[in-house]
C-alpha cells in the first residue's frame, strides 16, 4: 500500500514535545530532591500522588518520609495539618512501610500548636483538641509496627517537643533545642508530654522542664537520655536517612514486639514482664524472619529479612 505523507513540522514538534513531557514527568517521579532551596529541607524522594499543602509524604523504598512543611510558621500544627497527617498515615500504613522519618521544613522541627489556628472569640475546647488531633496522633507513632525516627531541626516547642519524644529514636542536629513552653501561657504540657518526660528523665527534671519552660539544648537532651544521638546540622538528613534504610532492611516484625515489651515495661512489675516477653518472643520465634535470622547464621551468609 502507498505510504502516508511525510510528517510536517508540526506533527514532528508535537511527538517531541510529548516525549519531552514525559521524561520530565519520569524525573519529577523518580528524583532525590538536591535543591539546597527546597522547603523540604531535602527529606524529599520521588513524591506519589500527594496533594498536602501543610506535609510532605514520600516513599524511598521501605521508609517513609514525613515532613511537616509550613517553614513559615516553623511547622506549628493546624487542624489541616492534623487532617493530613492522619490521611499521609492511612498512606503510610498500605505502602509497605518498614521505617518511618518525621522531620520538619525550614530552620525549626515544630513550634507546637499554631495559635493562630484557634478562634478564641468563642470558648476554646482544648479537650477535644487532644482527643480528637493530638492524642491520636501520638498513640499512631508509639503503636506503629515499624521504627519511628525523628530528625528534629532547630527548636522543638509544645507539642511539636512531644510529638519528638514519642518518636522511637530521636537524632538532633546540633543548633535543635526543647521547650516545653505550655507554663508560659497557663497551660501543662499535652501531647504526652508529662508522660515522656517523667519516664524518660525522671520526676525532678520533667518537673523543671514543665515548670520554669526554659529550653533544653541537643547536646542536654542527650546527656539526660531524652533523645538517641546528636549530630553536625548539616549531616542530620543524611544520618537519619542511613539509619532508616538499615533498619527497613532489619527484623521489624521484632522491631514492633520490642516497642510494645517497653512501652509496657513502665507499668509492669518484673514478674508480669518476663511473661509478656516470653509471649512476644514466641510471636517473633514464629516469624519468617527468625527462621531467616538462623538460616544466614548457620551458612555464614547475610539474612534478608521480610518483616514477616
Amino acid at each position: 500500500s502507498p505510504a502516508g505523507p511525510p510528517p510536517t513540522i508540526a506533527t514532528s514538534y508535537a511527538f517531541f514535545a510529548l516525549i519531552a513531557y514525559l521524561w520530565a514527568l519520569h524525573l519529577r517521579l523518580t528524583r532525590t530532591c538536591d535543591d539546597a532551596a527546597c522547603t523540604c529541607e531535602n527529606f524529599c524522594y520521588g513524591a506519589l500522588n500527594m496533594t498536602y499543602e501543610t506535609i510532605t509524604y514520600s516513599q524511598d523504598g521501605a521508609v517513609a518520609v514525613l515532613t511537616l512543611n509550613r517553614p513559615d510558621k516553623l511547622n506549628a500544627f493546624t487542624v489541616q495539618m492534623h487532617r493530613e497527617l492522619r490521611d499521609a498515615f492511612d498512606k503510610i500504613d498500605t505502602a509497605g512501610t518498614r521505617a518511618l522519618v518525621i522531620t520538619g521544613a525550614g530552620r525549626g522541627f515544630c513550634a507546637g500548636q499554631d495559635l493562630d489556628d484557634i478562634d478564641f472569640s468563642k470558648e476554646v475546647d482544648l479537650h477535644h483538641s487532644l482527643t480528637h488531633d493530638f492524642n491520636p496522633l501520638v498513640k499512631r507513632i508509639k503503636t506503629s509496627p515499624f521504627p519511628v525516627i525523628c530528625a528534629v531541626n532547630g527548636v522543638a516547642a509544645g507539642a511539636g517537643a512531644n510529638l519528638a519524644l514519642a518518636c522511637d529514636i530521636i537524632v538532633a542536629g546540633r543548633s535543635a533545642s526543647f521547650i516545653q513552653v505550655f507554663a508560659k501561657i497557663g497551660l501543662i504540657p499535652d501531647a504526652g508530654g508529662t508522660w515522656s518526660l517523667t519516664h524518660k528523665v525522671g520526676p525532678a527534671r520533667a518537673a523543671g522542664l514543665s515548670m520554669l519552660a526554659e529550653p533544653i539544648s541537643a547536646k542536654k537532651a542527650k546527656k539526660w537520655g531524652l533523645i538517641w544521638d546528636v549530630v553536625k546540622d548539616n549531616k542530620l538528613h543524611d544520618h537519619t536517612m542511613r539509619m532508616a534504610r538499615f533498619l527497613a532492611t532489619q527484623p521489624t516484625m521484632a522491631f514492633a514486639c520490642m516497642k510494645t515489651a517497653i512501652a509496657a515495661a513502665v507499668t509492669n512489675d518484673f514478674s508480669s514482664q518476663l511473661a509478656l516477653e516470653a509471649e512476644l518472643q514466641a510471636q517473633a520465634g514464629a516469624s519468617d524472619d527468625f527462621k531467616e535470622g538462623v538460616g544466614a547464621f548457620l551458612q555464614k551468609r547475610r539474612p534478608e529479612f521480610k518483616g514477616q
